[in-house]
């Protein structure tokens, strides 16, 4: 069994891989003050909920958009498994071809998606991941990692209309069932949810003219599923998609 660890800026998605299997998954809230024994004792209460013995544990792999977090929980994950983490960074073989001007600059999170959707879907790919910030990258016919664009993201936007305005609440993120609507309610659901839907439909269509072809749509990220459901194009919802990835790239590397 291995340890796959995808820190965002909001959440940790932890899974548990037996072979290729899913077999569990959970989400800490990202806390960027905690020691690494304050985590260690996180993941062992993980351990004692999913009945798993640290002995079945072959090994763990993280991918980390929080660098102060990256040497935190790698210590973790050493302290609870007695074995060094493969943390996606430089070094680290991904098999994927980037593209854009320096790839140093391109975060380990958009990585570990690219590499799982290449692996899963047909090329040319758009792969949407709709977290703190939502990101949409651009894979060519061949596979090869084009560049990006990087967009407010749904829940961060929603806060920030939140906290700023005198009159406006914080909501619960739901389609209305009109795009016109009648309450302050479904007006922000309406600009949140199918606003956004709509901004993913405008850039696949620019993302296409550059293209030159038709290219597969996956979405992922935690509020993938309820945008995604609201877009005209037709997309695939992979909500597993990194924790997939960070499996494949472990495979790589574990030698």
């Amino acid at each position: 069994m291995i340890i796959a660890v995808d820190v965002g800026n909001t959440n940790i998605v932890i899974g548990f891989f037996n072979g290729d299997k899913l077999v569990n998954e959970c989400r800490l809230s990202t806390a960027v003050d905690d020691s690494a024994d304050e985590y260690a004792i996180k993941l062992n209460s993980i351990f004692e909920i999913f009945k798993i013995k640290v002995d079945d544990i072959e090994g763990s792999v993280l991918s980390c958009v929080v660098p102060p977090l990256n040497r935190t929980i790698s210590k973790a994950l050493m302290l609870i498994t007695g074995k060094t983490p493969i943390v996606v960074g430089p070094g680290v073989k991904t098999g994927l071809n980037i593209k854009i001007k320096n790839p140093a600059e391109l975060g380990a999170g958009m990585v570990v998606g690219a590499v799982a959707s290449t692996a899963k879907y047909p090329c040319p790919q758009i792969l949407f991941d709709l977290g703190t910030a939502t990101t949409a990258s651009v894979i060519d016919k061949n596979g090869c990692f084009l560049g990006c664009a990087i967009l407010c993201g749904v829940k961060t936007g929603l806060n920030a209309l939140a906290s700023s305005t005198a009159q406006l609440p914080q909501i619960e993120i739901a389609a209305p069932e009109n795009v016109i609507g009648t309450n302050t309610v479904d007006s922000m659901r309406s600009g949140i949810v199918l606003g956004t839907a709509a901004m993913l439909d405008g850039m696949i269509k620019r993302f296409e003219a550059e293209l030159g072809e038709k290219a597969t749509v996956i979405v992922t990220g935690g509020l993938g599923g309820v945008i995604a459901k609201n877009c005209e194009n037709d997309v695939i919802v992979d909500r597993h998609l990194l924790i997939d990835g960070l499996r494949m790239i472990y495979e790589k590397n574990k030698k």
